[in-house]
C-alpha cells in the first residue's frame, strides 16, 4: 500500500457536513472528509452508496446534473460553493476522469488533448508541445506519436482512458478526480492506469472511486468507506483494510455484503 513523505501537509480539500440531493432523494448525509495534498484517496462502498455523488460535488459537477448541495467543500481554504466562485474555474482546478472513456469522436488524438482548453475559451501557446507533454504524462505518447491525426475513438479502451487523462491534465489541474476509471477495462489496461496513478500522485492530489478493494489497496494511501450516503470510516488504507474500526467496514471488506 502506497505511503507518502508529506503526511504532515495540510489538506488540499476538505468536505464539511456535505449533504446532496437528487430531487427529493438524499444521496449524501452529512459527509466530512479531508483530502490530503499529493495523496491518493480511494472511495469505496457498494453501488448506490454515494461515492460518485461525492466526487461530483468536489468539482461542482453535481449541480450540472440537477442536484443540490449543502455544506462546505474547501479548496485551499476557500469554499468552492461560495457565490463569488466561478464553477468553471473550479472544474479547471479540480479535473475529472469518468468511468467510461469519452474522447470526442469527431476530433483527432491531438485535438482531444486540447479540447478542454477550448471549452474554457483558451488556446495553448505551443499546442504541439502541450499535446506531447500531456500524452507523455498520461503514458500514451510512445503509442500514438506517429498517429496524432487519427480519431480518438480509434484507440483501444485503455488508450482512450489515458487520452481522457491527458485531456484533463492539459488544464493543469491541482486535483484529479477519477470515477471508476478502470471499470470498463481489461486487466492489462487496468494495470497501466494504476501504474499511471502512481506516477501522477507525486504531482497531483488524486481521489479515485473504485468498486475494487484490491485496486484501492494497491494505489491509495487513504481510504474512505461509504454506505447508504454516509461516511462510515476513513483512515490510512492499511488500517481500514486490516483493522477497521467499524463492523460495517469489516463486513464489506470480508464480502458479507456489497
Amino acid at each position: 500500500m502506497p505511503t507518502s513523505n508529506n503526511a504532515a501537509s495540510p489538506p488540499k480539500m476538505v468536505a464539511e457536513n456535505v449533504r446532496a440531493w437528487f430531487g427529493k432523494s438524499l444521496a449524501l448525509k452529512g459527509v466530512s472528509l479531508p483530502v490530503e495534498a499529493k495523496h491518493v484517496t480511494a472511495v469505496i462502498g457498494p453501488s448506490g452508496c454515494g461515492k460518485s455523488t461525492f466526487v461530483r460535488c468536489m468539482n461542482r459537477m453535481h449541480e450540472v446534473v440537477g442536484g443540490r448541495v449543502e455544506g462546505r467543500i474547501l479548496l485551499d481554504d476557500k469554499d468552492i460553493y461560495d457565490r463569488d466562485v466561478d464553477p468553471v474555474l473550479v472544474r479547471r482546478r479540480v479535473g475529472m476522469v469518468f468511468q467510461k472513456p469519452n474522447p470526442f469522436p469527431t476530433m483527432t488524438i491531438a485535438e482531444n488533448v486540447l479540447a478542454g482548453l477550448r471549452l474554457v475559451g483558451e488556446k495553448a501557446e505551443r499546442p504541439a508541445e502541450l499535446v506531447e507533454k500531456c500524452l507523455r504524462a498520461a503514458a500514451l505518447w510512445d503509442e500514438v506519436k506517429d498517429g496524432l491525426h487519427r480519431s480518438g475513438v480509434s484507440l483501444s479502451g485503455g488508450q482512450q482512458q489515458r487520452l481522457c487523462i491527458a485531456r484533463a491534465l492539459a488544464l493543469e489541474p491541482e486535483v484529479l478526480l477519477m470515477d471508476e476509471p478502470c471499470s470498463a477495462l481489461d486487466p492489462i489496461a487496468t494495470a497501466r492506469i494504476e501504474d499511471l496513478i502512481q506516477e501522477l500522485r507525486t504531482r497531483y492530489t488524486i481521489v479515485i472511486v473504485t468498486h475494487s478493494m484490491q485496486q484501492a489497496a494497491r494505489v491509495s494511501s487513504r481510504t474512505a468507506f461509504f454506505l447508504m450516503g454516509e461516511l462510515v470510516e476513513f483512515g490510512d488504507t492499511g488500517q481500514v483494510f486490516t483493522s477497521p474500526r467499524d463492523s460495517r467496514t469489516e463486513d464489506y471488506i470480508t464480502g458479507k455484503f456489497g
